[in-house]
């Protein structure tokens, strides 16, 4: 058993977590604890990771459009672009969404040249913008660990942590951890000033272990396929495409297109795999809109996506207990967001004012949930 104490310990080595680690080790010694094998390895390495300013509830367009500097000057944004198709009769909820993702409707004609497979026989209305990007997520998230070991940070995979204490003589948190896996394992006593909880679906559980009171974070399944080209196509430059809704979308990528049934069935925190029927289900919607058959899918999977009540996202000490910061419930932005979410914890955390406006940090204050 040994003893450490870095002036704050991260739970979970995703995108939330590390992205926290980035902004804190060079204001603070920080340690950062993965219990998997790997570094992103579940929601954030299972992303059709994109950048849209205009997605999501207004807190998280807030953090979205204040990470945008540091998504472009790192060069992980390219383009892309999204198109929005609804059939002939969903011309009320077609508007809606054109509405909310701020899109320009397009002739069906002109949706037909930029993507050859979408059938003009189904497809009554389409829209377009230019300003959605694919995102690089796996180079943000090393970039990230990158800069935190840089600044002496240290990254710990295989360590899951099982038990928390606060002491109230010393104002110290102790963290039991196992680390290694099989009959390598031993058992570490950690101790620290402060936790950040980014432990992504497995939040609440963090909690429980310190003691807290959960923030009802709800884990959703989404599930993805990757199809080879259809009919044989290039679809280097087709736009990410979505279902009126967000009932089904597709996105080129790498030669390929993945395409989701946009699933949301609430499941416990868990290593999630695709449900073949919800998967064939979203295939089928798909498949209404184009005039190619899915005849292959070449591999699939699933990631969870978590959200509490309002579908905002919890970042900032627990009114319990200040030194237990939460960074959790990102739902699905939490890829585009991240950066100005851990520049936020770190600013939390070290008393410096924080670059987003009042209102913003009271709409992810975690006392909003209790």
């Amino acid at each position: 058993m040994s003893t450490q104490i870095p002036d704050v310990l991260i739970i979970g080595g995703g995108l939330a977590g590390l992205s926290a680690a980035a902004a804190l080790s060079p204001r603070r010694s920080t340690l950062v604890l993965e219990s998997e094998s790997a570094l992103g390895y579940h929601s954030s390495g299972r992303s059709a990771a994109m950048f849209e300013a205009h997605y999501g509830p207004g807190p998280v367009q807030v953090l979205t459009q204040a990470s945008e500097a540091h998504h472009r000057i790192n060069g992980y944004l390219s383009p892309r672009g999204m198109m929005l198709v609804a059939g002939p009769d969903q011309a009320e909820e077609f508007a809606a969404d054109c509405a909310t993702l701020s899109l320009t409707e397009i002739p069906v004609e002109q949706a037909v040249q930029m993507v050859p497979v979408l059938n003009p026989d189904a497809v009554g209305f389409a829209a377009y913008h230019d300003t959605a990007e694919d995102l690089d997520a796996d180079r943000l998230l090393q970039d990230f660990a990158k800069v935190t070991r840089s600044h002496g940070g240290v990254i710990r995979t295989d360590a899951q942590v099982t038990a928390i204490r606060h002491s109230a003589a010393d104002d110290l948190w102790e963290v039991e951890v196992t680390i290694g896996t099989g009959t390598g394992r031993t058992t570490e006593t950690l101790r620290s000033r402060h936790i950040v909880n980014a432990a992504g679906a497995w939040a609440d559980e963090i909690a429980a272990l310190a003691g807290l009171p959960p923030i009802g974070l709800q884990p959703k399944r989404r599930s993805m396929a990757r199809l080879p080209a259809p009919g044989g196509h290039d679809v280097t430059r087709w736009p990410m495409i979505m279902g009126v809704g967000e009932c089904w979308y597709a996105k080129p990528d790498a030669g390929k297109l993945l395409v989701s049934p946009a699933d949301a069935d609430p499941v416990a925190p868990h290593d999630a795999y695709a449900d073949d029927m919800v998967l064939a289900e979203g295939l089928a919607r798909y498949e209404e809109m184009v005039s190619e058959p899915v005849t292959r899918v070449e591999h699939n999977w699933a990631g969870l996506r978590s959200f509490v009540a309002d579908g905002v996202p919890v970042m900032g000490p627990d009114p319990d207990q200040p030194s237990f910061v939460w960074c959790a419930g990102q739902g699905g932005y939490g890829v585009q967001s991240s950066p100005a979410a851990g520049r936020l914890i770190a600013d939390l955390i070290t008393s410096e004012t924080p670059e987003i406006d009042a209102a913003t940090l009271a709409a992810l204050s975690p006392g909003r949930v209790r």
